[in-house]
């Protein structure tokens, strides 16, 4: 009964102390990023080159869009923050989650009074963060350089977008950490499961100038509804609140099933592939 009663005694300390575990351990994950120069670049400079090279090239062309038409410049810039997006919330995370538990580094977390909860929701918190912190740098960037600004009816539907689509590809990052067995294949496998989405879910080609049969698989992956949610919020020929229910349907689904799998699959110890 004693052992029992200490057990039950430290697990509620734990919980008490849950919110001063996870500050900890997010500081820590977000110093581990910001000194990792190649993730900085590939989830931070990585969407801005992409931005400044397309909407530069594209400056003059416009592009159908509901409603009406909008320079192509304008029309990147939603679709590049939707890329940044993915890349913080996804594709940068599921490197990190493989890289420390291929490092036994969660291994040995575990050996800790830190819970496993903490461990996802700071690496999650980092996440979201730098997804975040490049929305507002792309924003600004849409600005000054390319005149692209959100109508004020629409720029709460924006945030929303962002914060729906910051927490699926959390969740989408955790669950194909889960399939990938060693650090080598990490880059490989990312890249291979972002770039062609994106080329053909309205990212880097406008919707309108793809064959149809290739926009339609488009439609099926997370990538489309969550470019296609924020170039309604920056369309300002979209009248009403810009919030597209359909879509975030759709990403809280692919959200859903992201979630039950990491949760199903997740392993703290390496898998030595």
């Amino acid at each position: 009964m004693t052992a029992v009663s200490t057990r039950a005694g430290r697990a509620a300390g734990t919980r008490r102390e849950l919110p001063l575990l996870i500050g900890h351990q997010f500081h820590a994950d977000l110093r581990c990023f910001l000194r990792n120069t190649q993730n900085v670049f590939f989830t931070l400079l990585l969407p801005v080159l992409f931005l400044v090279i397309f909407a530069s090239i594209f400056r003059n062309v416009t592009v159908k869009v509901p409603g009406g038409s909008i320079k192509e410049s304008v029309y990147y810039v939603p679709g590049i923050i939707a890329y940044g997006l993915i890349a913080a919330a996804f594709s940068n995370l599921t490197a990190s989650v493989v890289r420390n538990r291929e490092a036994g580094i969660y291994k040995r977390r575990r050996a800790t009074p830190l819970p496993a909860s903490a461990v996802i929701a700071a690496r999650a918190a980092v996440a979201v963060l730098t997804a975040l912190a490049m929305t507002v740098v792309l924003l600004v960037i849409g600005w000054a350089a390319y005149g692209a600004s959100i109508p004020g009816h629409t720029a709460p539907a924006f945030v929303l977008d962002i914060i729906v689509g910051a927490v699926v590809f959390c969740c989408l990052g955790f669950a194909l950490a889960t399939l990938i067995s060693n650090v080598d294949a990490v880059q490989p496998v990312v890249w291979a499961t972002v770039l062609p989405l994106c080329f053909i879910s309205g990212i880097f080609i406008p919707i309108s100038a793809l064959p149809a049969w290739l926009a339609r698989i488009g439609y099926v992956f997370p990538i489309h509804p969550l470019a296609a949610a924020l170039l309604e919020a920056y369309n300002p020929h979209t009248t009403g609140s810009g919030l597209n229910w359909g879509y975030l349907a759709i990403l809280a689904a692919w959200g859903v099933a992201g979630l039950i799998i990491a949760v199903r699959r997740f392993s703290w110890l390496p898998r030595g592939g």
